[in-house]
């Protein structure tokens, strides 16, 4: 697996953007995960106004990547997860997970909050990133997760704004 397949994050959009990109191959442990995030967060800060909003980033990103482990690589220390983190200079944040799995029937993911699903012990992660992130989209079935984060970047006239009011 090669994390360029992974990261096919150059939308128009972010061709006259300035932007930092993170990528990192992850062994299939359970325990890479919040050490990981915990970096990745600290990378993603540096670019994003602290608005409150990291945890949405933080918590989605987790869940990708442990679905990717435990769901896709089996937790399988000799398989790998591509993460790729592209940071916008205004703020704006897209992830990528990728797992070495087969994939699976996207379509056929449940729904986590109808009275039948609730009580289920998994299928909650899908739902949760799309709550807490803008965009979603799963790709090669299941195997590649793109999520992004609008830019929180308060606009240049609020910005002058605020420094003259101080």
């Amino acid at each position: 697996m090669s994390c360029a397949q992974a990261v096919s994050l150059t939308s128009p959009a972010f061709r006259s953007v300035a932007l930092v990109e993170l990528r990192q191959s992850l062994p299939g442990r359970i325990a890479i995960i919040s050490p990981f995030v915990d970096q990745l967060m600290h990378f993603i800060a540096r670019l994003r106004n602290p608005d409150g909003g990291e945890f949405h980033l933080e918590a989605a990103l987790h869940e990708a990547l442990a679905n990717a482990i435990v769901h896709g690589n089996q937790e399988n220390p000799h398989k790998l997860v591509c993460a790729a983190c592209r940071c916008t200079t205004e703020g704006g944040v897209s992830l990528s997970v990728e797992d070495e799995w087969q994939g699976f029937d996207t379509a056929a993911v449940l729904d986590p909050t109808t009275p039948d699903n609730r009580l289920l012990p998994h299928g909650r992660g899908g739902y949760l990133m799309k709550a807490l992130m803008d965009d979603i989209c799963l790709e090669q079935g299941g195997t590649v997760v793109y999520m992004h984060k609008a830019s929180n970047a308060r606009p240049r006239a609020a910005t002058r704004a605020v420094r003259r009011a101080a």
